[in-house]
């Protein structure tokens, strides 16, 4: 099984993902490395899209209006857990749960640049080559990492999903917020700033 050793990475603590701010929690995730070891195996991205999703108050939520179900339930947990779900029957997207334990807020993370575990990832994802779909869409991105429903829930402080920093510094001028991608649903919402990238990355996905 491959451990993680690089000594430079790390772990971001249960406390950053525990702070009130869904927004500014979406933008400070961008540039760090989301990690997963499943199945022995060892893959990481750096973090270059997210989507912040504002709770109750927010109608792209999951949890507007205070919904609570099955599959939202895991959204009022305390911040540092996985929200993972299918999309379309298709696709599982990995959010993080943020802020306290009864407030259901959340970020989606929509694209990442891969940094390890590169063959694994085109293996996962049925590629023979590298290109800038690997892990570009929220979809693409758990395809490459091997995170599915299964992980919905897990702690992000543990050693199977997690994300640390590195020696990489993101400035603030480096990243750009726009309206969220495929939330038309949400009406005046849909045009709130809530989507975060790192400008100029080719791994973004959807409008640059």
């Amino acid at each position: 099984m491959v451990s993680l050793i690089n000594e430079q990475w790390n772990k971001l603590p249960v406390s950053f993902y525990e702070r009130e701010n869904a927004i500014v929690i979406a933008s400070a995730l961008i540039g760090k490395i989301l990690i997963t070891q499943i199945g022995g195996i060892l893959t990481a991205a750096r973090i270059v899209e997210t989507e912040a999703y504002n709770g109750i108050t927010d109608k792209a939520s999951h949890a507007f209006g205070n919904r609570r179900t099955a599959r939202t339930e895991i959204m009022y947990a305390s911040g540092g857990v996985s929200y993972v779900y299918l999309c379309y029957g298709i696709h599982h997207l990995f959010n993080v749960v943020t802020n306290r334990s009864g407030v259901p807020h959340a970020v989606l993370v929509r694209a990442a640049e891969p940094v390890a575990g590169i063959e694994e990832m085109l293996k996962r994802t049925g590629k023979k080559k590298v290109d800038y779909s690997l892990a570009s869409g929220p979809g693409n991105l758990t395809r490459a990492l091997g995170i599915s429903t299964a992980y919905n829930g897990i702690s992000l402080t543990g050693n199977t999903i997690f994300i640390v920093a590195d020696d990489f510094t993101v400035k603030t001028s480096e990243i750009m917020a726009t309206a969220r991608i495929g939330v038309d649903y949400a009406g005046e919402d849909a045009l709130l700033p809530y989507r975060f990238i790192l400008k100029g990355n080719p791994f973004v996905s959807g409008k640059k």
